[in-house]
């Protein structure tokens, strides 16, 4: 099967993430970022943020989306850049071209759907921003998306402020949606032999998710069923964090057995009482339930809860710190790893999901314009003539 190649003009996170799951099957990533220009770092921000433990344009924030990637820097808004950026869909025989620039700039950089599907007719076309192309001017930054698709306005204490995820939930999910879209785009391509655009807002893909609160406004929800509610379930009693009596510990009862089950262990037994017995009926004492709840799982120390609540075949889990996830078996065995240039390993998230031949180990991120003039020479290109354009300002690295 040939390889596939994603040319990518990608900075921060949502795309560079969606390209590295392309990378982690093996696929041939290359990432175009900016020259120098006056008075900035060059290229994606991003290199310079984090401990340098390598050296400066390679920190410790950059490394984990950008393993197995090629980089090149090219001037899009020179002609003679986006004349190269054409010629290298052609000869590189690109599959994907990525951006998650705001889309007023598709047109002035050449990188607009349009313009690169007449120089390559196959190609498959995807674009991240903030709300889509009918909002070209807006910005795409994870937290203000957070809050704007009300996010943070459902997470957090009911009496404390809105409050953003501890994971930048709205890059990801706009990357997952890029790696999805571009699959089925590659399915219709091979059965029509046609490109196809993708323009993932990020907003809509976050709002697809709002599928346990939003739909409830055409059914007169009661407020309190749309805001935020601490760690406790809005809907299934008790489900909640609990105190131990050495820490924490996570519970779900999800139905009216696995409460049976719970008030059956001889610690818990004091909980029941016929109102409780189903959901609604719980739902009417719900702060009584987590205060007797709470009473209860603080006088023992986590173990011994989770070993009543396994017994039982009831969900729930300790509360982990990210150094006990990294260690936990199912997680360990599957990380992903680079190896810095002096060798170190590191140790990074896994796979989404498992796939049969795909590697463990991808190599460390690339310099800024590490690959530019490799890559030039493979589209054709002969020294004197990068050199040129290296002068020009055309190019860099």
């Amino acid at each position: 099967m040939r390889r596939r190649t994603v040319l990518s003009m990608e900075q921060a996170l949502s795309m560079p993430y969606a390209t590295l799951r392309f990378a982690q099957l093996g696929w041939r990533v290359i990432r175009i970022e900016s020259t120098p220009s006056r008075g900035g770092l060059p290229g994606d921000p991003n290199r310079y943020i984090g401990a340098n433990v390598v050296d400066d344009d390679r920190r410790t924030y950059f490394i984990a989306p950008n393993v197995g990637k090629e980089a090149i820097a090219i001037n899009l808004k020179e002609p003679d850049g986006q004349l190269l950026l054409r010629r290298l869909l052609v000869e590189l025989d690109v599959d994907v071209f990525c951006c998650n620039t705001v889309p007023r700039r598709y047109e002035q950089l050449g990188i607009d759907y349009e313009t690169l599907s007449r120089t390559k007719p196959d190609l498959i076309w995807a674009g991240i921003s903030a709300m889509g192309p009918d909002y070209p001017d807006a910005p795409g930054y994870d937290p203000v998306l957070q809050a704007m698709a009300g996010y943070m306005e459902l997470t957090g204490d009911a009496d404390g402020p809105p409050t953003l995820a501890g994971v930048p939930i709205v890059d990801l999910k706009a990357g997952d949606e890029v790696f999805a879209n571009v699959m089925l785009a590659l399915l219709e391509r091979a059965e029509t032999g046609k490109g196809s655009r993708i323009d993932v807002s990020m907003l809509q893909a976050a709002a697809s998710w709002l599928i346990t609160t939003l739909p409830l406004l055409d059914f007169d929800c009661q407020p309190a069923e749309i805001t935020r509610c601490g760690n406790a379930h809005r809907k299934f009693i008790p489900t909640n964090v609990y105190p131990t009596a050495d820490g924490f510990i996570y519970m779900a009862i999800g139905s009216d057995v696995q409460w049976r089950r719970l008030t059956e262990i001889p610690k818990f037994a004091s909980l029941a009482a016929g109102i409780r017995a189903t959901n609604e009926g719980r739902h009417k004492e719900r702060d009584a339930i987590h205060r007797d709840m709470a009473a209860v799982t603080a006088r023992f120390a986590t173990a011994e809860i989770a070993a009543d609540f396994r017994d039982a075949t009831i969900p729930h889990a300790p509360i982990h710190d990210i150094p006990a996830v990294r260690d936990m078996e199912a997680v360990r065995r599957r990380l992903t790893t680079t190896r810095t240039p002096d060798g170190r390993l590191v140790h990074m998230q896994p796979m989404a999901v498992d796939v049969a031949g795909a590697s463990g180990e991808l190599a460390f991120p690339a310099k800024y314009g590490e690959d530019t003039c490799a890559v030039l020479r493979e589209a054709g290109y002969a020294d004197e003539a990068i050199a040129q354009l290296r002068e020009r300002g055309i190019v860099a690295g």
